[in-house]
């Protein structure tokens, strides 16, 4: 080869390789340049709210207090207007967990207007705040065409707790059923266990199995495709902790056991999306039952693993936790401070390192507190706050 060919073919190969470097430079600086055009969503008149679902028509459910803050009501936001979706009778209803079909359906957990025989708090009673979230029966809900009406438990039991439901007419939760369990902690009396309806009418509900040994549960998510994500372990106090000795997935009639972060507490799979990718939040063993958890994805080809919180924060973030994924494994949720004084949304994208949803938000001057779901537009529902204490449900759409 000639030296003028040489040369040529040297600076060919340069060009080439400082085309394709600017290629990649120019996606990675793309991609860091993403921001969210941050809305917030109208109340029902009260000064808390938060958007806890939003599925693939940008429809956002969760809840709204009403003008005398005493009480709350599931709400749906769509088309730039809210819709209060009322009660089963009783003070107060929510969205709590991301519902995602595309179908028009809406569930949740709403009091009745009857009085708690038995003197239990539920597991509702934490996700009500204010004075009267204890004292009543409460149901879950299916909210379609404008109505609103609750979902059977088992035979003897009182209460229920529906939480997602997919294109297929089903719904997941749990509810009680008859058995008076010594291993509830008071004043839990009645045993639970993950349910699924099937929507009528009739609406019925069945069980589903749990791990050998363990004699309560809750259903949390359920995808397209039958699978389905919750928690098995102990009656405990129905929300959560010993209850979630194990997280684990439904599919073809089985359950499988996900694994843990090394804890056998608040093991909470939150979201399951079509592809089986499952992410929620794991106990910590060097906290004994307490309070601090951290976010966790599994998926088939690498198990669960620990999605870590925000890094380089005073004071010093320890707790995470992930709420919702999309179809491209974008996961959304929430990092805190021990002392849950700071916390903020967070987005990881294939789980790789945290990103604080208020470094993209621009010009919207509330902290955006939590990210609770994610669309495959990758618009996000979550919870801000204000520079008063008053909170509202967003909406955060990406602007490239």
């Amino acid at each position: 080869m000639t030296t003028q060919k040489q040369i040529s073919y040297m600076l060919l190969t340069f060009l080439i390789a400082a085309c394709c470097c600017g290629a990649a430079m120019a996606q990675t600086q793309a991609k860091a340049k993403v921001q969210y055009q941050v809305s917030d969503l109208a109340s029902l008149g009260g000064t808390s709210s938060g958007g806890n679902s939003i599925n693939d028509q940008s429809w956002v459910a969760g809840y709204s207090r009403l003008p005398d803050n005493q009480s709350r009501h599931a709400a749906l936001w769509r088309n730039g207007s809210i819709t209060d979706l009322g009660t089963l009778g009783g003070p107060n209803s929510s969205v709590t967990w991301n519902v995602k079909n595309t179908e028009g359906i809406i569930v949740g957990i709403s009091q009745t207007a009857t009085l708690e025989p038995l003197g239990e708090w539920w597991s509702s009673f934490a996700f009500y705040g204010g004075p009267n979230n204890i004292g009543f029966i409460n149901l879950g809900f299916v909210w379609e065409q404008n109505q609103m009406r609750g979902l059977p438990n088992f035979p003897g039991g009182n209460n229920g707790f529906a939480t997602g439901a997919n294109n297929l007419r089903q719904v997941v939760g749990w509810a009680e059923n008859d058995v008076h369990d010594t291993e509830c902690v008071s004043p839990q009396v009645l045993q639970f266990r993950p349910a699924v309806w099937e929507l009528g009418p009739p609406d019925q509900i069945h069980d589903l199995p749990l791990i050998s040994g363990d004699t309560s549960g809750a259903a949390t998510a359920i995808n397209d495709n039958g699978q389905i994500v919750g928690i098995s372990g102990i009656c405990d106090q129905a929300v959560g902790r010993h209850t979630a000795r194990h997280a684990v997935l439904w599919e073809n009639g089985g359950v499988i056991d996900l694994g843990n972060l090394g804890a056998q507490w608040w093991n909470t799979p939150t979201a399951i999306n079509q592809r089986g990718d499952v992410v929620g939040f794991a106990g910590d063993p060097a906290f004994v039952e307490g309070d601090i958890v951290h976010a966790f994805m599994w998926t088939r080809e690498d198990g669960i693993r620990h999605l870590k919180p925000l890094p380089r924060r005073t004071p010093k973030h320890v707790d995470s936790e992930a709420y919702g994924i999309n179809e491209a494994r974008q996961v959304v949720g929430v990092s805190c401070d021990a002392d849950f004084v700071d916390c903020r949304a967070v987005i990881w994208d294939h789980g790789n390192t945290p990103t604080d949803l208020n470094e993209l938000k621009g010009g919207f001057s509330a902290r955006l507190e939590s990210a609770k779901d994610i669309n495959n537009l990758g618009e996000i529902a979550g919870r801000a706050v204000d520079s008063t204490g008053v909170r509202t449900a967003y909406l955060a759409v990406p602007t490239p």
